[in-house]
């Protein structure tokens, strides 16, 4: 859920930034594969979608975190009816935005931004390529749409070896994605109440004559 996350806060700090500069600010619902007439009516318009786990790593020497590196892509397009050229580098009237423009302002409110503002838990987005997808005619207009991805990195938990997800997870765990559909899972943890301490530092191979109790029980009052 989390990828989910990071891509729902992208498209909202675009769409708040971008202003007019774009008719429309979304998640990628395949758009582009549309009829002509209906995709340049969404232009000049940004579009966002996850480009995929680049790799995992194990994080230290903790077998259950693992540190994961994520990509997502951020795709603007924009038509003209003077020019190819123009679809990219806009024209003097405000409507006529271009693609170039739109690449700068998009690069310009995501590079450095942790998303902490929406609760999320991730590195700082890091500009990478920036490629072209479209340069053509659609109905007498030239448009051109271009990709701009950006990196990212995040911790993850993997399950203990053996065990299935958290019964009964609550809403705001990571397990909870499985509760609806009634897959196995692994009941949790026993709480550790108390620790019993035993020792002779006189005799160590005798049995103690002193202990010491940790009761672990949280404080009801």
């Amino acid at each position: 859920m989390l990828i989910t996350d990071i891509e729902l806060a992208i498209v909202d700090r675009l769409r708040r930034g971008l202003g007019r500069l774009a008719r429309n600010v979304e998640s990628y619902g395949g758009e582009m594969d549309g009829e002509p007439a209906e995709v340049l009516r969404q232009l000049p318009g940004v579009w966002v979608t996850f480009g995929g786990i680049q790799k995992t790593e194990r994080l230290s020497t903790a077998r259950n975190k693992h540190v994961t590196h994520g990509r997502f892509v951020v795709m603007v397009g924009d038509r003209s009816v003077r020019s190819e050229a123009s679809s990219r580098t806009g024209g003097a009237t405000l409507s006529e935005v271009g693609t170039y423009r739109l690449v700068s302002a998009v690069r310009r409110l995501l590079s450095g931004q942790d998303m902490a503002d929406a609760g999320l838990k991730i590195d700082a987005l890091m500009p990478g390529r920036v490629r072209t997808l479209f340069n053509t005619q659609l109905e007498k207009q030239a448009f051109s749409v271009f990709a701009c991805e950006f990196d990212t990195k995040w911790i993850e938990s993997t399950l203990e070896n053996g065990k299935y997800p958290l019964q009964d997870a609550p809403a705001d765990h990571e397990d909870s994605l499985f509760t609806p559909y009634q897959g196995e899972t692994s009941p949790d943890d026993p709480e550790w109440l108390r620790t019993r301490l035993t020792y002779d530092l006189k005799s160590p191979d005798t049995p103690g004559v002193a202990e010491d109790i940790i009761n672990h029980e949280q404080d009801e009052s």
